[in-house]
């Protein structure tokens, strides 16, 4: 519980406080769930199962507020708590508006922290929603003249995605023995195929949605790119692996029979957007829309490594998910700083930047090589991985999705050669030191789980080979 509270009460205390908030002390309320996840991963079991943290009846005897953890809810808790206290180092504007967004931005830290810890699937459903009120916020009151059109699209997309994940929920939760939410009474649930085909159909919506998989991304490049950087980060770093997770702990236990009908059309959709988001990214002049369309082609790598159903693919979907949200704000965070400075991210309108700043490129340069997954920088084992499990499933499929090496080296490299080469248009600023910090939070990761995959892996290790037990039980078919 104290890791969904502290940044709750903490996006209370930096409203109360108001402009007397200061950058150091949001970073280091923000910082404060990491101290309990360090103590949960020592509670873990090693059979990979859930360890009940908290569990009290609410609505109900069997309708309980119950949180738990596993390596893979540490895997996505690690990320959220390290990547909130990066951009609010880094990615919130000293203006009118930084006292709102921080705020939000620990409030929405706490709703994920929820959303990952959540073993009750109506309290999943519940903190899934409260994650997404402050994006709303943030998008609807500080994008710009079109902040009602694009909050609209996006609240569309994700409140049908909501309402058909909530059906499904229901419809178990009515089958159960005792009427009861928990994870353990829906995954007991047996479904006709056909049942369950429509219910993992729900349940699977929400999270494509999320994701994004195409073709249901029309909401994610405008969002992303009207944005303020604080609210871009937390949708691309963070918020869409709340439906990776959810393929992983929720889609796949509940509903495994539905697995065989829905593969084949989910892996080439995932392929067919790995494709199109990495052709329509090197098409881009605006530095936030490149990267919000090179986002569609990463994570659709990650959602066809899941759905081959094989050990490679699964433990790399989870490494990456990990990765991306590593490396894409760290792009984000690049982009707020050069607008900031030069007050436009137009790349025609850019060029020279290195010459002045020698560390911002540096840190620019090594983001970069993490997103291309040069080897020895945190992309390459889980790239290797995904595209080895799609070997596995289809030969011609890999070779498709392995065009991403090639085309994102093409759209990222143009990005650092038309921003920070040729002839000079602007000065970045010298970094201050809290953004000096953001960045070498990153570096460290990128450079880290270069050389270090493993780490990763075995933390997420028993909570896969769980996972496939169960779908392995429902189908007989997992490699």
């Amino acid at each position: 519980m104290e890791v969904i509270l502290i940044p709750i009460l903490a996006s209370i205390a930096v409203m109360a406080l108001g402009k007397k908030n200061q950058i150091w002390l949001s970073a280091l309320l923000s910082m404060l769930p990491l101290i309990f996840i360090t103590q949960f991963f020592n509670r873990v079991g090693v059979d990979g199962g859930w360890k009940t943290l908290f569990d009290q009846p609410w609505i109900s005897d069997n309708i309980r507020f119950t949180t738990g953890f596993d390596g893979l809810t540490g895997l996505l808790l690690v990320l959220t708590n390290v990547l909130v206290p990066v951009i609010v180092l880094g990615g919130i504007r000293n203006d009118e508006h930084r006292v709102k967004i921080t705020a939000l931005t620990l409030f929405m830290q706490g709703a994920l922290n929820g959303v990952f810890m959540a073993q009750d699937g109506l309290m999943f459903y519940i903190f899934w929603e409260l994650a997404l009120i402050p994006i709303y916020f943030i998008t609807l009151t500080m994008s710009g003249a079109n902040a009602f059109k694009i909050t609209l699209r996006f609240f569309i997309y994700t409140f049908v995605g909501s309402l058909a994940m909530l059906a499904s929920l229901i419809y178990l939760f009515l089958h159960t023995a005792n009427f009861s939410f928990s994870f353990e009474a829906l995954r007991a649930v047996e479904l006709s195929h056909t049942e369950s085909i429509f219910v993992g159909g729900g349940i699977l919506l929400a999270f494509l949605v999320k994701i994004p998989v195409l073709p249901f991304h029309s909401w994610q490049a405008d969002t992303y790119t009207n944005t303020p950087a604080a609210g871009t980060m937390l949708l691309s770093g963070i918020m869409l692996k709340m439906g990776i997770y959810g393929l992983l702990r929720w889609y796949m236990p509940l509903a495994p029979e539905s697995i065989e009908f829905f593969q084949p059309w989910v892996i080439g959709l995932s392929v067919a957007g790995v494709l199109y988001g990495a052709l329509i990214a090197i098409r881009q002049k605006d530095m936030k829309r490149l990267v919000a369309f090179s986002s569609l082609s990463h994570v659709g790598l990650i959602v066809a490594g899941i759905f081959t159903l094989t050990l490679e693919g699964l433990e790399g979907s989870a490494l990456q998910l990990f990765v991306h949200g590593i490396n894409v704000v760290g792009l984000f965070l690049v982009i707020e700083l050069i607008e900031r400075s030069t007050g436009t991210r137009i790349l025609g309108e850019l060029g020279g930047l290195a010459k002045n700043n020698r560390l911002f490129m540096l840190f620019f340069m090594l983001i970069a090589l993490g997103t291309v997954a040069v080897p020895f920088t945190n992309g390459f084992p889980g790239e290797l991985l995904l595209l080895k499990s799609l070997y596995a499933y289809r030969p011609n499929l890999s070779l498709l999705a392995g065009l991403t090496i090639i085309l994102c080296a093409v759209y990222v490299f143009r990005m650092v050669q038309f921003s920070m080469f040729g002839e000079g248009k602007g000065e970045v600023a010298s970094l201050k030191w809290n953004e000096i910090l953001a960045f070498g939070i990153i570096a460290v990761f990128i450079m880290g789980l270069g050389f270090m995959p493993q780490m990763l892996i075995d933390i997420v290790h028993n909570s896969i080979v769980q996972i496939g037990q169960w779908v392995s039980e429902a189908r007989g078919v997992l490699s």
